[in-house]
């Protein structure tokens, strides 16, 4: 849920139907899919989301507290620990910090991917500083300053506006692209808008029913030419959604073709029909990235940017790995805001990113 999604959601009598469960995950959809080309009667009840009947679809409350609904503090518990907690330790059994406790303070800083340049440039301010510091106030210290770096990018509010919003959602395979979009989708519909899903990944099997089960689940409309020019596919979704006055656009695009420079070219030609069909309706031109990737992920943010003029990141997988700290590289480094966090396999599992929120619950 976004700060804004308060409705309650009442379940989908079509969705019981269509035996989509309420809490549907990447990995049971997957799984789905198997099951409908193979024609296999049964999928295991250890691989169905918290051990979640097909008939059992509770009804769902969003509240608007962020950080305790969230629980953020454990979503990234392993992200504290192995960047906070592990570089305060080093001045645990010292009076004061020299050159040989600040060499240890960066290589911590930059195993936990926080990045050689933001690692320095925080081990810079700490030198500036270390006879003021005490180990009482180092906390604080280290918290403020990445408080500052994280300040440093754009706002993370998400940029909506009256009328159409197309949302361009970009990234390599298996970083989420495809659960993000069904998020957003449900999160958006569960606030009344009317949401319309292009499927311009035509390069990847299945692609395109992986995300027809999930707009279905998410009660959103869905524009799909399978084996199409993805190009093709988002001017049609584009004619769509203005012809019949959708409030977001989500267009899902390839994470791989035959080499990079034909991945590139094909979001260039994509981005190129967007900003000639609808000029001033692209809201966000979004990266996903998998968490777990850690320094991988800004390699991948600098690729994307040179083609698509990137506006902000979303954050997928964050509650299961301890590299939760390439928020703040990112940041420092892109001047590219995060906007959205993936906390979790549920579809309410999804958060705007506050960087007070964040630090608060790293330290």
């Amino acid at each position: 849920m976004f700060h804004f999604f308060k409705k309650i959601l009442k379940p989908k009598e079509e969705d019981k139907e269509k035996n989509i469960p309420e809490n549907l995950s990447s990995e049971f959809i997957e799984k789905k899919l198997y099951q409908e080309e193979h024609n296999k009667s049964q999928i295991d009840q250890d691989e169905i989301p918290n051990g979640e009947i097909f008939a059992d679809i509770q009804t769902n409350e969003f509240d608007t507290n962020y950080a305790q609904e969230s629980n953020l503090e454990e979503t990234i518990e392993k992200t504290g620990q192995n960047l906070v907690e592990n570089f305060l330790n080093l001045f645990k059994n010292n009076e004061k910090i020299d050159d040989d406790i600040l060499d240890e303070m960066e290589e911590t800083l930059i195993k936990a991917d926080l990045g050689v340049e933001t690692s320095a440039f925080i081990i810079d301010n700490l030198r500036k500083n270390k006879n003021l510091l005490t180990k009482e106030n180092l906390r604080d210290f280290l918290k403020k300053q990445f408080l500052e770096i994280l300040e440093l990018a754009p706002s993370s509010i998400l940029n909506l506006k009256n009328g159409l919003n197309i949302f361009l959602i970009t990234g390599v395979n298996g970083a989420g692209k495809t659960t993000l979009i069904g998020k957003l989708a449900y999160n958006f519909k569960n606030i009344g808008k009317k949401v319309l899903i292009a499927a311009a990944d035509t390069f990847r099997a299945a692609a395109e029913e992986q995300l027809d089960i999930w707009s279905k689940r998410a009660g959103a409309d869905i524009v799909r030419n399978d084996g199409a020019d993805p190009a093709s596919v988002v001017f049609d979704a584009i004619k769509r959604a203005q012809m019949d006055q959708y409030d977001i656009l989500l267009i899902d695009t390839a994470g791989r073709v035959q080499n990079k420079f034909n991945l590139m070219e094909e979001l260039k030609k994509i981005k190129r029909v967007i900003d000639k069909e609808a000029a001033g309706n692209l809201s966000e031109s979004m990266l996903v990235i998998d968490a777990t990737t850690g320094q991988n992920a800004l390699k991948q943010a600098e690729v994307f940017a040179e083609c698509v003029d990137l506006t902000s990141v979303a954050l997928t997988k964050l509650d299961g790995t301890s590299k939760g700290a390439i928020i703040v590289a990112i940041a420092k480094e892109l001047k590219i805001p995060v906007k959205l966090v993936g906390v979790g396999e549920k579809l309410e599992d999804l958060r705007e990113f506050s960087s007070k929120e964040f630090i608060e619950a790293l330290f």
